[in-house]
């Protein structure tokens, strides 16, 4: 169902019961997939594929150039999985060759009003951004990524699964899975407990991922403490997730509590 107002280019790929309001613009290299939903007043350009049964609410604009002055108009691409909703005014930009070429969104993610997802970042499933939230460029949030209204997040920045972010932080350094982050600049304020249990994941392993934190913070130097409890965690894939993390990088500060 296409409203008449609207322009889809005849290019463009368009699957069975996808749903276009009044006044979208639809460009040449785009696939909406099954399902997938245009309220109004939605512009989607470039090498834009958005899987099945995403909604994007008005004044959305999708697959437009990256905001880097090194794009020089190469190619690139915009992937959007499914069921994703993307709410009013906001961003999405395609990858840039300094990062691959490829901006990459999983499913189920909730995209609040005027967020900002950059080029080259890769945005994992279950993730919600809230209100105001720019995403720099290379960034990459993993799986069940909780980020609060009036953040932003800096280039470069990973946060961890089930990491969340609060209201109004700047995000300068990478997070910890599981970790909750908050500040003017972000500093670690503990361990997820709650979205860990609604995670349904067993007590025991719980309380030794936040013991197993309390060692890895114990000082400044993460990989000697990393070191140091190499063998004591073994059996919990919760910690050893953690540990990855930390160690996948050694370039990228990493988030750290408060200083007593």
């Amino acid at each position: 169902m296409i409203h008449k107002s609207s322009v889809i280019d005849p290019k463009a790929k368009v699957e069975n019961n996808v749903k276009i309001g009044p006044f979208c613009f639809v460009g040449e290299n785009v696939h909406l997939k099954e399902g997938v939903e245009l309220i109004s007043n939605v512009h989607i350009e470039g090498n834009t594929k958005i899987g099945k049964f995403t909604k994007l609410y008005p004044f959305s604009s999708i697959g437009t150039s990256p905001q880097d002055l090194k794009f020089k108009g190469e190619k690139n691409s915009l992937d959007i999985g499914e069921y994703n909703t993307i709410r009013e005014y906001v961003t999405i930009n395609p990858g840039t060759a300094g990062g691959g070429g490829k901006t990459v969104i999983g499913n189920n993610c909730l995209f609040m009003i005027s967020s900002h997802i950059a080029h080259d970042c890769n945005i994992g499933n279950n993730v919600i951004i809230a209100n105001n939230v720019p995403l720099g460029g290379h960034v990459t949030i993993e799986d069940s990524v909780i980020i609060g209204g009036n953040s932003a997040v800096q280039q470069f920045t990973r946060i961890g699964r089930l990491a969340m972010i609060g209201g109004m932080t700047g995000v300068l350094k990478d997070v910890i899975p599981f970790g909750l982050s908050f500040g003017n600049r972000n500093y670690l304020k503990g361990i997820n407990l709650v979205g860990l249990r609604r995670k349904k994941y067993d007590n025991k392993k719980i309380i030794e991922l936040d013991r197993a934190y309390k060692k890895i913070f114990s000082s400044n130097n993460l990989h000697d403490n990393l070191s140091k409890i190499n063998g004591e965690f073994k059996q919990n894939e919760l910690v050893q997730e953690v540990t990855k993390f930390i160690e996948k990088d050694k370039k990228r500060p990493i988030c750290s509590p408060l200083s007593e």
